[in-house]
């Protein structure tokens, strides 16, 4: 080998990433997507702040997650911590929903309801405020730092962090009394988690929604590699009418131009795009769903004079069928097949499962343990005692006796710890354990057999309500 050859150059695996700077755009599904995200941080930021009366002794925030005493409150709902099957339950509808938007429209929670999504649309927006629209962004982003790009810049991210720190302080908002807490804050006597939660949350949310942005749909999701397992050739998502837009072309004068398609390759569609795609180039993994191209699209169609829809919502079958002329087929004839209405059931059977069981669980609950050791003890009379750890759930806004007994005409006497009488006070919506012991007469049937099975019975001094829960009794055996 010669020494004056020169080397091939190295191939290079990394290509830096090209910054998006999405055109605003005027449409349907554009003025649908402000609505979208007007209604969700609506909801996020408001809600610690809505109040909701349950009496004097229970919290006032409507909702609530209350780690310190394990409970989740939502309005009038009350949530135990051994009711998390109703959050388990949520957690399974939210999949299949999942499922079945993605089954009926492709990526459409990523492109309207995502918290990514929303986030970066907001942040998109005060920064077209501050900076102004794409071209004025793209030709501030390769200007030199000069004293106005830096001012710019910095009141960009100065309401960026704004936006970061407000959604912080809402989380933390939900898991303790939000007024309480917003004072502690602003004294500087809030517990460090607090402000260790919010600083978290101000960081990620001013990373994910101001720099990484589209980075975090393409690589740091997992949904576009999975979402191929939920769509199929009925799936409706945005496409481009290939067969009606080429070949492209910007001159429409000449000899030429009755061989040309509708597009005029303006790159509207590009320029608006979040993900900075272009949706020409067919299905592409990086797509949302957003539907800002098919607006764009839309727009420039009605200037040229075109019909709309050259890039609309459609489904893989709809392709072979407008080749040959066919006309446009309805959305509902693709949505409405057998994946989808399965989804459908399914989601709604779990959804009706959980309501029938929020409105038909008790109020007055009891959990018993028998202690195992020893599993009986003999008295000195020869009687022979049991002992059980009853817990009772008092779930109403007040103090409350209740009462255990082990039926009306059991031959055992009961015997509470603590106490003469059979009685267990339960402050409001707590549970309590108690001590409760359970004797057999001395050389009774029950004290010479084995096992004897029981019931034990508690009632709600106010109200009269029962609950009881089968166990047995240990006897001496012969």
């Amino acid at each position: 080998m010669s020494t004056s050859e020169t080397p091939e150059p190295t191939q290079q695996l990394y290509a830096a990433r090209e910054p998006v700077f999405p055109r605003r755009v005027r449409g349907n599904f554009r003025a649908l997507k402000w609505w979208i995200m007007a209604l969700t941080l609506g909801v996020y930021y408001l809600t610690p702040w809505i109040r909701w009366d349950r009496g004097p002794n229970l919290p006032d925030q409507a909702v609530l997650v209350d780690l310190a005493n394990r409970r989740f409150f939502f309005f009038w709902i009350e949530i135990w911590p051994h009711e998390f099957y109703f959050i388990a339950g949520l957690l399974i509808m939210a999949g299949l929903g999942l499922f079945l938007f993605t089954s009926a429209l492709g990526r459409v929670w990523c492109g309207y309801a995502c918290p990514q999504t929303v986030w970066t649309d907001l942040f998109v927006l005060t920064e077209r405020w501050i900076e102004g629209d794409r071209n004025a962004r793209v030709r501030l982003w390769k200007a030199k730092w000069d004293a106005r790009k830096w001012r710019l810049r910095l009141s960009k991210w100065f309401v960026w962090l704004m936006i970061g720190l407000a959604t912080g302080g809402a989380w933390i908002f939900y898991f303790t009394d939000a007024p309480t807490l917003l004072v502690d804050l602003v004294t500087l006597n809030a517990h460090p988690v607090a402000y260790t939660t919010m600083g978290i949350l101000t960081f990620t949310t001013f990373f994910f929604g101001g720099i990484a942005r589209e980075q975090i749909c393409i690589y740091a999701c997992p949904w576009p590699r999975i979402q191929a397992a939920m769509m199929d050739e009925d799936t409706v998502v945005v496409a481009y009418r290939e067969w009606r837009g080429e070949p492209r072309g910007k001159h429409r004068k000449g000899p030429e131009a009755d061989k040309l398609g509708d597009c005029i390759d303006c790159m509207a569609c590009v320029n608006v795009c979040p993900v900075g795609i272009d949706i020409r180039d067919g299905q592409q993994l990086e797509c949302i769903t957003c539907a800002l191209c098919i607006d764009a699209c839309n727009e420039i169609m009605d200037k040229v004079g075109k019909p709309r829809g050259l890039i609309d919502y459609m489904a893989l079958k709809d392709e072979e069928h407008e080749r040959a002329g066919g006309h446009k087929r309805s959305l509902m004839k693709h949505i409405m097949r057998p994946r989808v209405l399965l989804y459908t059931f399914l989601w709604a059977a779990i959804g009706v499962g959980l309501t029938v069981a929020l409105f038909v669980r008790p109020d007055l609950q009891i959990t018993v343990r028998p202690e195992r050791n020893p599993t009986f003890v003999t008295l000195s009379d020869g009687s022979v005692r049991n002992t059980y750890e009853v817990g009772v759930r008092n779930k109403h806004g007040e103090s409350r006796p209740f009462y255990v007994s082990v039926g009306v005409d059991s031959p055992f006497e009961v015997a509470v710890e603590g106490t003469d009488e059979r009685v267990v006070v339960v402050p409001a919506d707590t549970e309590n354990k108690v001590r409760v012991y359970v004797t057999s007469a001395p050389g009774s049937e029950e004290s010479l057999r084995d096992r004897t099975d029981i019931r034990i019975w508690v009632v709600d001094g106010v109200t009269g309500d029962r609950a009881f829960h089968d166990t047995v009794f240990n006897g001496r055996g012969q």
